[in-house]
């Protein structure tokens, strides 16, 4: 496959995951986050002043997408952004920038 054909593929599916769906700016404000560092559901939840079970939900679709990997067992599992995520992160920023989103939203 050649690198334009991928990088096309890859844009369509952040498209999706974080423009086409209703939960897109959020799925964006958790990768924000954890481009800074590497957290656990609870932090996420605290740092973006979501609810925990929206924040486990959306970290399951990015998993499952593989633009996060999850390391640790249970509770206190940290998230990070995947290396082939990481290869593509600047048609994330691309992406990202079109949806006006706060980065963090402190209680």
């Amino acid at each position: 496959m050649s690198i334009d054909r991928e990088r096309r593929q890859v844009k369509k599916l952040f498209a999706f995951l974080f423009l086409a769906s209703r939960g897109g700016p959020t799925r964006i404000r958790i990768v924000q986050a954890l481009l800074d560092t590497p957290l656990n559901a609870n932090q996420l939840s605290n740092l973006l002043s979501l609810d925990y079970k929206t924040v486990q939900h959306h970290l399951d679709v990015l998993v499952d997408n593989r633009i996060l990997v999850k390391e640790g067992p249970g509770y206190g599992a940290v998230y990070k952004p995947s290396k082939s995520f990481l290869m593509y992160v600047d048609i994330f920023t691309e992406l990202a920038s079109q949806v006006k989103v706060s980065k963090y939203t402190k209680k």
